[in-house]
């Protein structure tokens, strides 16, 4: 119900009070709402989802990302030649037609760190930070961002060099309906989720792109193959399955070799990575100035 309120102004005296009413608003009593203006996590997903796609270096890097994944596939598939006698993961047609990966996964890795490194690097990020001083929803919200556009871009592109790369193998090539076939493509898209996030975390605890990009190459390339070098053969089968590579590549191969853990394992371990190096990074955007 409108409320009248006296206005005490006269037309040509602003001293001299009159009584007149002056009714306000329906509805709202005289008082500004401003729930409309509230922050939440929906908004500060739609807000992260704006920022990223509003970049077009994020979609041209990931265009990069299937082209290479889906080229590289095909490149080695057509040289491929069968051998069943040969247990080597990479003797596998399956493994064969998704060779693209570990190009991918740097590249991946990349997009993940850019999404935080980049606001820290133009000051972005105390614009972020004012408008949702909590901090952890802006954290969050990338992570969902981030993870969304990796799977949905990165599982279509799985399947497609997988049949790309049987169609070129053909005789000898693997069917879907094989025996973990279908678990290795649908994980290869869930690793390079993973990833993503790993760069996001990497991102935020480093909060510089050259040093986040660099950890990311050492931890997913280097480290497996040069503690694999330094470290004697029992503490290789002890540590190196661990890694979050090696951990992938458990639920990334048709039959995971005997060193490395069960698919199941593989999952969990990783996604234990990514649990805790974005809880670190959780931790550190609360404590640390922007």
């Amino acid at each position: 119900m409108a409320t009248a309120i006296l206005d005490r102004t006269a037309p040509n005296d602003r001293t001299a009070p009159i009584d007149r009413p002056v009714e306000s608003s329906p509805g709202t009593s005289g008082r500004l709402d401003s729930t409309g203006l509230a922050v939440t996590f929906p908004r500060v997903i739609r807000s992260e989802w704006v920022k990223f796609r509003s970049l077009r270096s994020n979609w041209l890097t990931l265009l990069a990302t299937v082209l290479g994944i889906v080229g590289i596939g095909a490149l080695a598939s057509a040289a491929f030649t069968p051998d069943p006698g040969d247990a080597d993961a990479f003797s596998n047609p399956v493994t064969v037609g998704l060779s693209g990966n570990l190009l991918a996964q740097i590249v991946i890795g990349i997009v993940g760190v850019l999404a935080i490194t980049s606001e820290f690097t133009n000051g972005m990020i105390r614009s972020t930070f004012a408008s949702v001083p909590k901090r952890l929803p802006v954290l969050g919200a990338k992570a969902l961002v981030i993870a969304g556009v990796t799977f949905a871009v990165a599982l279509p592109t799985m399947f497609g060099a997988f049949l790309l790369g049987q169609a070129l193998i053909g005789e000898g090539n693997a069917s879907l309906t094989d025996d973990g076939v279908l678990r290795v493509v649908i994980g290869s898209a869930g690793y390079l989720t993973a990833v993503a996030l790993l760069g996001l975390g990497l991102g935020t605890i480093l909060r510089q792109a050259a040093s986040a990009i660099g950890v990311i190459f050492v931890m997913l390339l280097l480290a497996p193959q040069l503690l694999g070098f330094l470290l004697p053969a029992s503490a290789q089968e002890t540590f190196l399955r661990y890694l979050p590579s090696n951990a992938g590549d458990a639920f990334m191969t048709v039959d995971p070799a005997a060193n490395l853990l069960s698919p199941v394992m593989g999952a969990v371990v990783l996604a234990g990575w990514v649990v805790g190096v974005l809880g670190i990074a959780a931790v550190l955007l609360q404590r640390r100035d922007a």
